[in-house]
């Protein structure tokens, strides 16, 4: 079971480095870079609105959904339509929502019509979610890999086309950033869609049958619950500066262009809970021991996570300065702070979705409802009186919060061992990597080179400390590649 995990999850993750960091940094970045000041700001608010009411739009019917195939595949012919016409009635009831709720805020005309176009991205966003998790509960997490590149591929090539040529690329608006969006993830649907039928000869049609679809709302609530909570704890920072701070759009872009790294580091842990969850469930279903798949899971992400957080913040001004024009000393510290909190979110990723997957939803959701309290609370005094930077501050405070409670809570229900050396390995490895960092930067030749050439060796022994503390075994890897 670890080899399929540790392949299975090289194979995502290399094929998502392909391609989606070309998306943020060669796309999603410049089309900021190049936009009227304030314009991403308000896109990134309006972004951050719609994420807050996904939790209409799933209704934990992803999260639901993978559990009950992964434990039950024969289970998908039946299920899918049903979960698919519950999916398209959410949508509607979740534009309706959304929009209503900006319309409440203040957002008028333009910003509006742009509200409309984001809550269509997040819809099909969600059905190709939908139709993945269908994949991925089968076990086919290379197929699943290729399809949750296929949007940000079309995006790319036609995005990077508006950026390039000339005629476009000088009027380049918003509202196209948004159209090639959508368009994009409608196709990527009717690919995921097509594969599904090839691989598991479900049909496409609608299945108005009341009482299964009351039973499928009863089943996902405790699961959209979840969502909605951690959706507020997530992302209602951007919509809060950009509302409450004087100069709401131009902080709210600042929040979006440290926030973008954070997102992009956030991907790949994405991908372990993509592959966690379905994982998780077959396991516990069989009653079979998931500390192996834990601690190896933990080993990989927390150390990368750590090395991260670390160059981030070390690094934050020059890496700034390097992506965005015009950026001053405050998006170096929202940046600082939200890196910070990336270790915090790579264990919530391992935990939370064990606690998932094991069925724990009522103490998860008491544990996302503190999540919001703090979060607001901190939001509402820290934002008032320091902007995006005390919004980057209560993300911090509560995401590291949240991490260690989403442990503690695992390591109790599951009976999960503590081991008390592998706590020391992980504090040693980040005293070396600060030692290290001190050594290249002001010892000899190593403290006149390039920031550049001191992120890199900074990244390369730091990557080899991994090994020498053991987080990962050369012997391992040489026996997983043996294997084939």
């Amino acid at each position: 079971m670890r080899s399929f995990f540790v392949k299975n999850i090289l194979f995502v993750i290399a094929v998502n480095i392909l391609v989606k960091p070309i998306w943020v940094f060669l796309i999603d970045r410049n089309v900021q870079n190049c936009l009227p000041k304030g314009d991403y700001g308000t896109y990134q608010a309006l972004l951050s609105l719609s994420i807050i009411f996904q939790t209409v739009l799933d209704f934990g019917i992803t999260n639901y959904n993978s559990r009950t195939i992964s434990q039950n595949p024969d289970k998908l012919s039946t299920l899918f339509p049903a979960m698919l016409s519950a999916r398209f009635a959410l949508i509607l009831i979740y534009m309706f929502l959304a929009f209503g709720l900006g319309w409440l805020i203040g957002y008028r005309g333009w910003e509006l019509n742009l509200l409309i176009g984001v809550l269509l991205i997040q819809s099909l966003n969600a059905l190709v979610a939908f139709i993945r998790s269908n994949v991925a509960a089968l076990h086919r997490f290379k197929t699943d890999g290729l399809l949750s590149i296929t949007d940000r591929l079309l995006m790319i090539i036609i995005c990077g086309f508006l950026l390039l040529f000339p005629a476009t690329a000088k009027n380049f608006k918003i509202e196209w950033f948004v159209i090639t969006q959508i368009v994009c993830y409608f196709i990527s649907a009717v690919v995921g869609y097509v594969i599904l039928k090839r691989i598991a000869n479900v049909k496409l049609h609608f299945s108005i049958h009341l009482p299964t679809i009351l039973k499928i709302i009863k089943d996902s609530f405790p699961y959209a619950l979840l969502i909605f909570q951690m959706s507020i704890y997530n992302r209602a920072d951007a919509m809060m500066i950009e509302r409450l701070c004087v100069n709401g759009k131009e902080q709210a872009d600042i929040w979006a262009a440290a926030f973008r790294l954070l997102d992009v580091a956030n991907m790949f842990g994405l991908m372990f809970a993509t592959i966690l969850l379905p994982m998780f469930g077959r396991m516990l279903s069989q009653k079979q021991d998931v500390q192996p798949i834990v601690k190896l899971g933990v080993n990989m992400m927390l150390p990368v996570s750590i090395m991260i957080a670390i160059a981030g913040i070390l690094f934050s001004s020059d890496i700034m300065h390097l992506l965005y024009k015009n950026k001053g000393h405050d998006c170096d510290n929202v940046f600082s702070f939200l890196i910070a909190s990336f270790p915090s979110w790579c264990l919530m990723y391992i935990y939370s979705t064990l606690l998932t997957a094991n069925g724990n939803l009522k103490v998860m959701n008491v544990i996302a409802f503190a999540g919001v309290l703090i979060n607001l609370s901190l939001n509402y005094y820290l934002i008032n009186n320091f902007e995006a930077v005390g919004g980057a501050v209560a993300s911090l405070i509560t995401q590291t919060t949240l991490a260690f409670i989403f442990v503690g809570m695992a390591k109790k229900i599951l009976k999960l061992p503590v081991n008390i050396k592998w706590l020391q390995a992980h504090l040693g490895y980040i005293v070396l990597m600060l030692l290290m960092y001190y050594c290249i930067n002001n010892l000899g030749i190593l403290g006149n080179l390039q920031w550049m050439l001191k992120l890199l060796i900074f990244g390369i022994i730091s990557f080899g400390f991994i090994f020498l503390f053991r987080f990962i075994s050369i012997k391992s890897v040489k026996q997983l590649f043996n294997k084939g």
